[in-house]
Parts: structure tokens; sequence; C-alpha cells
């Protein structure tokens, strides 16, 4: 990378030679996952609304399996991601499976998906063992991230990992803000963004804020 590029008075310049940089770097982070291969995990159970489910049971014919660590509904950042995750699911299930983990039990993960119009499938791992072992944190018992685990000969192996935070790659919202000047600093998720007018024309009797 030209030394002339980053030092430029032009700003644009300077992004779009710090925006090559990165894309040069990301593909160096691809092949390094693309070529990782980790070691083997147990068969954990989970709770569905069907029952009980295995890990190897939830790649639905697929040698990867995407699992989305979410925090549970408690969390404005989590629901963040899994509403972006949510619209472009259709892609990443041609590729590979994709399940949402969460601490929830399963009916309020049901609640709060339909509430949201998630299409994950869910399971909980209700705070369990597998959260405890397979953490994107070690340490931390309920880490936001994924693992993308795969499937040989009847195993499971753990592939790679990704911790989620503000700002990051994984929630594409982030980087529309940055173009915009906003970071993690000065803007924070909601559920939603509904303000109370002044005065309400139906007089607000019952209002669920």
């Amino acid at each position: 990378m030209s030394t002339n590029a980053t030092s430029s008075s032009d700003p644009g310049a300077n992004i779009a030679a710090l925006e090559a940089e990165i894309a040069e770097l990301t593909a160096k982070l691809n092949a390094a996952r693309r070529a990782a291969s980790g070691p083997e995990v147990s068969d954990y159970a989970f709770r569905t609304l069907d029952g009980e489910v295995r890990l190897g049971e939830l790649f639905a014919g697929h040698d990867r399996l995407l699992a989305i660590h979410n925090m549970g509904q408690g969390c404005r950042y989590c629901t963040l991601w899994a509403d972006g995750i949510n619209g472009f699911l259709p892609h990443l299930e041609s590729a590979m499976a994709v399940v949402l983990l969460s601490k929830d039990d399963p009916d309020t993960q049901r609640r709060f998906a339909n509430a949201r119009g998630w299409r994950f499938r869910l399971a909980s791992h209700a705070g369990g063992t597998y959260i405890h072992d397979e953490s994107v944190m070690p340490g931390h018992d309920n880490a936001p991230g994924a693992v993308v685990y795969e499937k040989r000969d009847r195993k499971v192996f753990r592939k790679n990992a990704v911790v989620f935070g503000p700002g990051d790659r994984f929630c594409s919202a982030w980087n529309f803000l940055a173009l915009a000047g906003h970071g993690a600093d000065d803007w924070t998720p909601q559920f939603a963004y509904w303000r109370r007018p002044d005065t309400l024309d139906d007089g607000g009797n019952n209002l669920l804020e």
C-alpha cells in the first residue's frame, strides 16, 4: 500500500486507501477461515417447541451449520443483528443450515421471533453446558456471536467462530451509520422507534409504551 495514498490531504483518497487495505486483509482472513478446522465437539442437546434436538440434527442435510448465539429477547443489540441476518436468511440457507440459539425458553423464543418477523429455526440452550463450552468468548456464558460447525463422518467439528459487537462487519447497519458519521458511542439500537406525540387523538387510554 502506497504511503502517499494514505498520507494524502484528500479525505476521499485516504478512505479509498483504507478500504483497499481492509479488502486485502479480509481476503487473507477469509482464506484462513476456509482452511480452518477445529476440534470435535459433543452432540449437545437443545430444547425446541417440538422437543429435544441434538446438535447433529440441526444440520438438516447440510454439512455445515451456522449457529447464531443470541443473548435473548432482553438484548437490543442481539435483536439488531438478528433483524439483519433474517433479511438474507434464504441466501445463507442455500449454502448451510442456520439456527438461532439463546437462553430463552422455546415459547419465549417463538413469541419474540414472531413479533420481529424472524424466520429462523430456533433452539434453546437454556444457559447450560453448550453455551458454557462453546461460547464465542471463553468465560462468558451469554456472549453474542456465531459459530460454524461442520459434519464429517457423522461427527461434528467446530470450524470457525466470531464475536458480535457494536461496529462489526456482521451487522451491515453499522457500516451505513458509519458512512453518515454515526458510531457505536452515539447510537444505540432500540426495539422500536415510535415516539409518543404530545397529543393522542384517540385519548391515549391503555397505551403500552
